[in-house]
C-alpha cells in the first residue's frame, strides 16, 4: 500500500501533521518505536489517575487559535501551574513573587522587597557576569540565588553554576504581586481525562503502527510513501556524519502511595543540592482528583547517552554549529523535519503545534 506521508514519531508534531494532511485527503502512516502513541505527552492510567509518564506537561499559550485548536479535540480544565519550592524543609512560592519575598524576608510591600533585592545585588557587586552564578547574583542577589536557583540549576545541568555560561539565565522574572501563577499566558490547563484524548483525537482515522524502529527497516519504510515526515533526532537520521548532538536526560521514579494526598500540590521543586531529584509531581492534582490513592514521580536529571531519552538540547556553541550543518543538509532533501529533536530546539507544547500547523499551511495551502 502506498502512502502520501510516512510520519516517523507519534508525538505532537507528527499527530498534528497527520491530522492536517488527512483533512486535505492525504493518506498517512504514523509509526513510533515506543509501545504507545503521544510521545512525551503520553499518560498512563494508574488507580484512576492520569500519570504524566515523561514529566509534567502543562499546556499554556497566549495564542487563541492554538487554544481553540486543542480544545476542539478535548476539553481543557482550569489547572493553573503554581509550583512550590522546598529548600531544606522551608517552603517558598514560585515564581519569585511577593509571597516568596515575604517567606524570605517578611517584607510586606513591593518597595520593601525591591529594596532588599537592590541591596543584595549591590553587595555582590558583579558588573560583567562571566558565568551563570555571577549572572544570577547580579539579577536577584544572594538569598534567592542560594536557596532557589543554585542547587536546582546545578542538578538540572549536571555542572557547577560557576562552570555554566551566563547566557543560560538571560533574566529572572521578579513579580511584585501576590500571584503564584507560574505562566503569564492567557490560556492554561490540562486535558480533562489526560493528553491521550488529545492525541487520539488528532490521530482518529489514521493508520498507526507502534514498536516500529524506523532505522531498522529504513529503506523498506521510506519506499512505502511519497514523502517522509521525520520527528526524531536529526543527527541520527544522517548517521551522525557531523557528530552527535548533546542533550540532558531525566530518570523518572513513579510510586503509588496508599494516601489520598501526598504533598498538596502538583509540582514541588527541591532546590537543595543534597537532594538528587529536582522535583516531585503528584499527578492527581493536575485534574483535581479525589481518588483514594495517589501517584508521585521523582525527577532525576542525568547525563544523556544513546540508551536514554533525549529531553533538553544543550544549545551551546559547539552543538549549535553541528546542528547548523545538519539543517543545511536537510534543506537539500525531500524530507520534512519537525519537532523538538528534529529541530534541536526546546519547544513548549503550543510551540510544537504552531510549528506543525505552519509547516502544513506552507505545504497544503
Amino acid at each position: 500500500m502506498k502512502y502520501d506521508y510516512l510520519i516517523v514519531g507519534a508525538g505532537l508534531f507528527g499527530a498534528v501533521f497527520a491530522h492536517e494532511a488527512k483533512k486535505k485527503g492525504k493518506k498517512c502512516l504514523v509509526i513510533d518505536k515506543r509501545p504507545h502513541l503521544g510521545g512525551n505527552v503520553y499518560c498512563e492510567e494508574v488507580e484512576g489517575i492520569n500519570v504524566h509518564k515523561y514529566g509534567a506537561h502543562i499546556f499554556h499559550t497566549n495564542d487563541k487559535a492554538i487554544w481553540d485548536y486543542v480544545n476542539s479535540f478535548v476539553e481543557f480544565n482550569r489547572y493553573t501551574n503554581s509550583p512550590v519550592a522546598n529548600y531544606q524543609g522551608e517552603l517558598y512560592n514560585l515564581p519569585f513573587n511577593m509571597n516568596t519575598f515575604y517567606q524570605l524576608w517578611k517584607v510586606k510591600t513591593p518597595e520593601e522587597a525591591k529594596s532588599v533585592i537592590a541591596e543584595q545585588v549591590r553587595e555582590v557587586g558583579v558588573k560583567n557576569p562571566k558565568n551563570l552564578e555571577e549572572q544570577a547574583l547580579s539579577l536577584v542577589g544572594k538569598d534567592i540565588y542560594e536557596k532557589l536557583i543554585k542547587g536546582y540549576t546545578e542538578k538540572q545541568w549536571g555542572r557547577k553554576a560557576k562552570e555554566l555560561p551566563a547566557f543560560i539565565i538571560k533574566r529572572l522574572p521578579l513579580r511584585f504581586t501576590f500571584d503564584n501563577n507560574y505562566f503569564n499566558d492567557k490560556y492554561q490547563g490540562i486535558p480533562v481525562g489526560g493528553y491521550n484524548k488529545l492525541i487520539n483525537g488528532l490521530l482518529d482515522g489514521i493508520e498507526t503502527r507502534l514498536e516500529v524502529d524506523f532505522f531498522k527497516d529504513k529503506t523498506e519504510l521510506v519506499a512505502m510513501a511519497d514523502q517522509v515526515v521525520f520527528t526524531g533526532k536529526i543527527d541520527e537520521f544522517y548517521d551522525y556524519r557531523y557528530g552527535k548532538l548533546e542533550y540532558r536526560s531525566l530518570d523518572f521514579k513513579h510510586e503509588t502511595l496508599d494516601l489520598e494526598n501526598y504533598q498538596g500540590n502538583a509540582v514541588v521543586n527541591y532546590t537543595a543540592s543534597d537532594i538528587p531529584y529536582t522535583r516531585i509531581l503528584e499527578h492527581k492534582h493536575f485534574e483535581f482528583g479525589t481518588q483514594k490513592k495517589t501517584v508521585i514521580t521523582k525527577e532525576y536529571p542525568t547525563e544523556w547517552s544513546g540508551n536514554k531519552e533525549p529531553y533538553y538540547p544543550i544549545n551551546d556553541e559547539r552543538n549549535s554549529e553541528i546542528y547548523s550543518k545538519y539543517k543545511t543538509l536537510s534543506e537539500k532533501d525531500n524530507i520534512i523535519f519537525g519537532g523538538r529533536l528534529a529541530e534541536y530546539k526546546y519547544y513548549d507544547m503550543h510551540q510544537v503545534i504552531a510549528s506543525a500547523l505552519a509547516k502544513c499551511k506552507k505545504i497544503f495551502n
